[in-house]
């Protein structure tokens, strides 16, 4: 595994190097007076003294070998495997005489010269050892580090995908409440002026009629977050409040042609998604004919897919795709709405514009067929 000396783990930074050191020589005291000491029969203050003091010893003499592997620890391995060798071999032989020399002092057997290979090929063992458990436990815990990293890596990159995720969903958000600013007050400026229209006519009826009208409308308007989607039904049914306003402006002009499969209604659309699109109809075909006109809209499911069409009996063949793109006139609802529909559904949708055979404007709009558990219930 190829890994950066800035981040590569050092045995230098050995966790837990000084326990571990005396649980070894410990040990190796232990070893020794169980398998020599008590074996040769040799129970006294002088044996049990060397045993003691070779074992600090090797404890001592074992730590620069610990700072040389630090030292060494990245370079390649054709370097560190012959000079850690060489170091062992030279630890272990420093330990050895001095053990040895010390076994002289404590005990005055001056014979053991000649057994000098014997010792030290018992000092080159232990300190075989040593290193052996010394890069096992290194290795190990560079091991443990990088696992660490990995996941504290993973972590990081998680909460950056969910911070980009509730960033992007603020951006959607913010997107369609502005998109419904905007469509709101349109509606609500025209049907104040036609209230005072009425007043200004002598039509207090009529005009408290359309006042409780507007406020229903208004209130489911405000009581349905525009972020979220509704029963086709429900959105139907407030679209009825808002025709009915329309209804009481214009009366008989007005004409109102719906079909509505019954397996479309409990589907969900936006919330009121429909209603600019209307509105248009009723600004650009409805209002400017002198006889009104008529308003249609059908749903039906096909292909696992919501299909609406509305269409008008107005001028909508005036409309063109460069008035869509800049926003003006009748495209200005139109607009929105398909920009509410990729809000929502990204590229999953379909909206077209065309001449309707009455020579109005037919809006047709595809979306994915999703229900919701809940019935659709009216508006009150």
């Amino acid at each position: 595994m190829n890994v950066s000396k800035s981040t590569v783990y050092l045995p230098k930074d050995f966790k837990h190097f000084w326990p571990l050191q005396l649980a070894f020589w410990s040990s190796l005291c232990v070893i020794t007076f169980f398998t020599l000491t008590v074996w040769y029969g040799q129970i006294g203050w002088r044996h049990l003294s060397h045993t003691g003091v070779q074992g600090l010893l090797g404890l001592l003499l074992s730590y620069p070998l610990h700072i040389g592997f630090s030292r060494i620890w990245n370079e390649p391995i054709k370097v560190r495997v012959p000079v850690s060798v060489v170091a062992v071999a030279a630890v272990a032989g420093l330990w050895n005489i001095s053990r040895m020399i010390l076994f002289v002092w404590l005990t005055d057997e001056t014979d053991i010269w000649t057994d000098f290979g014997g010792w030290y090929f018992g000092a080159i063992f232990v300190f075989l050892c040593w290193a052996a458990l010394y890069h096992g436990i290194s290795y190990y815990q560079l091991l443990q580090n990088e696992s660490v990293m990995k996941l504290d890596a993973e972590a990081s990159v998680s909460q950056e995908k969910l911070k980009r995720l509730v960033a992007e969903s603020d951006a959607k958000d913010a997107q369609l409440k502005m998109l419904r600013y905007q469509l709101n007050p349109h509606f609500l400026f025209n049907t104040l002026n036609a209230i005072n229209s009425l007043v200004g006519t002598e039509k207090p009826q009529r005009a408290q009629k359309m006042i409780v009208q507007l406020s229903k409308f208004l209130r489911y308007s405000l009581d349905n977050n525009p972020e979220m989607k509704t029963p086709l039904g429900r959105e139907i049914d407030a679209l009825m409040l808002y025709l009915e306003i329309e209804k009481t402006r214009f009366g008989e002009r007005l004409k109102l042609d719906f079909l509505i499969d019954e397996n479309t209604k409990s589907a969900l659309v936006p919330s009121l998604l429909l209603q600019p699109i209307i509105e248009n109809s009723m600004k650009y075909a409805i209002a400017k004919s002198e006889h009104g006109g008529e308003i249609r809209l059908r749903a039906h499911a096909s292909d696992d897919a919501l299909l609406m069409e509305l269409s008008d009996t107005g001028a909508g063949s005036k409309i063109h795709s460069s008035k869509l793109k800049s926003g003006s006139g009748r495209g200005i609802g139109l607009r929105n709405t398909m920009d509410r529909l990729t809000a929502f559904y990204g590229s999953e949708f379909k909206f077209e514009l065309a001449p309707s055979s009455s020579g109005g404007l037919k809006t047709t709009i595809r979306i994915p067929y999703e229900l919701n558990d809940e019935t659709s219930r009216p508006v009150k």
